[in-house]
């Protein structure tokens, strides 16, 4: 899958202490690197519909982080994946009338455009879920064989004798890990996100799929002994980032409605598939982005479009910062003042640094890398630049060469580029 262009990211004197971050498992804060190299998996999107600020909000965050990594001398290995098989995926192309693959082609080549236009570095591998259903056969075989996956009858499928596969999670006594949550706060949003509990014949209702027999209507492809058929959601993360990055991985990315169900369940079979204890050293979550009062979400359809916004004429470097001025893992409402604010602070810095010099800027940068290093604590990284700007503006300074130093350390820390 070819992903995007990298953005030029200016070299800045110095570097940036040990970044640490919150651990959604186990709730302390971690280093995000376990040794001199960090292995990055964020979940991607299911292109049905345009990036809406929600979808931005999580690859801006995981962004930042990985620039704060290598500006601290951490080499950062950066997979995500793309969910372009799914079932909201092939009910949005029915509804409209179109083909799921010409659907998936359009919305993944807008998203480019829009992680382009936020300056968002992009993976180091970008991997559809389509591209890679042969990698995900083998590692199922295995669950069943090893006990922990089961058949269920599918006496609905295409060809008789199918059958759907499931992980048992009965099995995992670590299950529960990541999200901890009891059997109750599961179940409210199990089927919510995806799970399918009332299905007749599942060991346990909370089982989550692996493999779907083909059903009329729907894209296929050679499971081997699986049937003909197509993969479950969280299957596919796992097997991704074992075959890419190795377990355990240091961080897993995504928003906050990812902790459960999908990041405990991929969590849960890349263990049973790794032998490992762990799929995670550190579970990072991006808070949720609403609007009217409501979590953004296409199901909804209550969003504001980032290419919408662009196409008004909206600098995207307004709207990363109106989305860097919210610590990640805050919810928060997005309203037309958080765009003005942005656009206001935008003004300002670009004026600040087009003088003939300003305050020395080490202080500045020190306290911007102090506080991404503090679990990517973006506010307190911008109330530093607008202190200097501030005094800029005001007062002046004596350093000449401030506002480019600082203008750089700005385009390859925070990706703001002035």
């Amino acid at each position: 899958m070819k992903s995007w262009p990298t953005p030029f990211i200016p070299q800045v004197p110095g570097h940036s202490p040990v970044v640490r971050v919150r651990d959604t498992a186990s709730g302390e804060l971690v280093p995000a690197a376990a040794d001199d190299t960090a292995t990055l998996y964020v979940c991607g999107i299911t292109p049905y519909d345009a990036t809406h600020l929600g979808h931005a909000a999580t690859y801006v965050t995981f962004d930042l982080l990985g620039r704060a990594l290598r500006d601290s001398g951490v080499t950062v290995r950066y997979v995500q994946n793309i969910t372009d098989i799914d079932d909201p995926l092939l009910e949005r192309a029915e509804r409209d009338g179109l083909d799921w693959r010409e659907l998936a082609t359009r919305e993944i080549g807008l998203f480019r455009e829009d992680m382009t236009a936020l300056a968002v570095i992009p993976p180091d591998e970008y991997l559809g879920a389509v591209e890679s259903i042969p990698t995900f056969v083998a590692p199922i075989e295995r669950l069943l064989a090893d006990g922990w996956a089961y058949a269920v009858p599918a006496p609905d499928a295409t060809r008789e004798g199918a059958v759907d596969i499931y992980f048992d999670v009965s099995r995992d006594p670590r299950f529960g890990a990541v999200s901890h949550l009891d059997e109750d706060g599961m179940m409210a949003v199990f089927a919510e996100r995806g799970g399918d509990p009332d299905r007749e014949g599942k060991r346990n209702r909370l089982d989550a799929l692996l493999w779907r027999a083909h059903r009329e209507g729907e894209p296929e492809w050679d499971g081997g002994s699986l049937g003909w058929g197509r993969p479950g959601w969280h299957i596919e993360c796992a097997c991704i980032a074992i075959d890419h990055l190795g377990v355990p991985i240091d961080v897993q990315g995504g928003g906050s409605d990812l902790i459960f169900p999908h990041h405990e369940m991929s969590s849960a079979h890349a263990r049973a598939l790794s032998g490992s204890t762990s799929f995670a050293r550190a579970f990072v979550h991006q808070g949720m982005v609403g609007l009217d009062g409501e979590k953004m979400s296409k199901s909804r359809g209550n969003l504001v479009l980032v290419s919408t916004l662009r196409r008004d004429g909206v600098d995207p470097m307004a709207i990363r910062l109106a989305l860097l001025a919210r610590h990640h893992r805050d919810d928060w409402i997005w309203t037309d003042a958080d765009l003005d604010a942005a656009q206001q602070r935008l003004e300002t810095w670009r004026s600040a640094l087009s003088g003939n010099g300003g305050p020395v800027a080490d202080q500045t940068i020190d306290d911007v890398r102090a506080a991404l290093s503090n679990d990517l604590d973006s506010p307190t990284a911008l109330a530093a630049v607008d202190r200097w700007a501030s005094q800029t503006l005001t007062r002046g300074g004596e350093d000449p060469g401030a506002p480019g130093v600082l203008a750089r350390a700005l385009d390859a820390l925070l990706g703001i580029r002035l």
